[in-house]
């Protein structure tokens, strides 16, 4: 659900609500979705459980196995947030413990006129932990 904090989620919706209740959009321009779901839905690919303690289970995921090599998953913010100079913070939890086929995590900010700037990336994780 969605927190006072804006762009906040935990995932803990049903189905494919999370773009609405997260304020999030699939982009129509990329490959492939993102989905929500948890430990039983993504079996042995993914993490056994989500980062947050307590009752929360849910994560959002890609399946890339089927995927070729360059597809992109993406999801957008549906409000703009105003710029600044060190007062927005993203902050998130990631699992990217899994096969060679494990692509890359990006984070962009996306200007006015649309130019996207990477703010952040990472690679397969060596270990399986958030």
């Amino acid at each position: 659900y969605y927190t006072s904090i804006p762009g906040s989620c935990n995932f803990e919706t049903q189905d494919q609500e999370w773009t609405t209740v997260c304020g999030l959009t699939q982009d129509p321009g990329d490959d492939f979705d993102w989905y929500i779901g948890n430990s039983v839905v993504t079996e042995q690919t993914g993490p056994d459980t989500d980062h947050t303690p307590g009752k929360g289970k849910n994560f959002l995921y890609v399946n890339s196995s089927a995927e070729k090599e360059g597809n992109r998953a993406r999801i957008i913010t549906t409000k703009l947030f105003p710029a600044s100079l060190g007062v927005c913070r993203v902050r998130f939890w990631f699992w990217m413990f899994a096969s060679r086929q494990t692509g890359v995590l990006k984070v962009y900010t996306a200007e006015e006129h649309g130019t996207d700037i990477l703010m952040w990336s990472s690679s397969r994780n060596e270990e399986n932990k958030w």
